[in-house]
């Protein structure tokens, strides 16, 4: 059984955690993931000597275990750097409790800012107003109680735009370190624009 052609989703890979004996979220993880691709061009190897040294294992029990944690990283790589920019950061879903979702995206947030927190300042200058923007905004969303969240609509929203927020940062940051991926900018071949 091949799970690398489906789209893996937060249960799919919370589960080869738990297999594993993590009672873990894999939210973490997927934030260093994100911010790992985007800055250093995280090899397959290098991210499942991650995910294993996180695991507390020397490699992954299974093939089929092997091929989640190997096809979430392709999926994060091809959803960065596709046009359609459709990376989502893998977050438990509408089953989870909104508290559950905040506290995913919370996690998901340090670990991307642990990422971050490895560049220099002399790099961090390079990087567009928008980007350090999306960044400071991130770093107060570290700071979010989600045991403080009920489950009412006004929060829901609230939850969504910040994902949103998560999701841009990411993409933001990828596409200004991969300059000509995606082509979010592209025109038809038979037409020029003249500037």
């Amino acid at each position: 059984m091949s799970i690398i052609n489906d789209q893996l989703d937060f249960s799919s890979v919370a589960d080869v955690f738990l297999a594993h004996g993590s009672l873990q979220s894999p939210t973490f993880l997927d934030g260093r993931l994100s911010a790992g691709l985007a800055l250093h061009d995280l090899s397959a190897e290098q991210w499942l000597a991650e995910v294993c040294a996180a695991l507390g294992v020397e490699q992954p029990r299974e093939r089929d275990d092997a091929e989640v944690l190997l096809g979430w990283r392709r999926q994060s790589l091809e959803a960065l750097s596709a046009a359609d920019l459709n990376y989502e950061p893998l977050l438990p879903d509408e089953l989870f409790s909104l508290a559950e979702r905040a506290r995913g995206l919370r996690e998901w947030t340090l670990g991307f800012l642990e990422v971050i927190g490895e560049v220099g300042p002399d790099a961090r200058a390079a990087w567009s107003a928008n980007l350090s923007e999306a960044i400071e905004d991130l770093e107060v969303l570290a700071g979010i109680d989600e045991m403080s969240l009920d489950d009412n609509a006004d929060n829901e929203n609230d939850l969504f735009a910040l994902t949103e927020h998560a999701r841009m940062a990411a993409m933001l940051l990828y596409t200004e370190q991969h300059p000509g991926l995606p082509q979010v900018e592209r025109i038809d071949d038979d037409k020029g624009i003249a500037e």
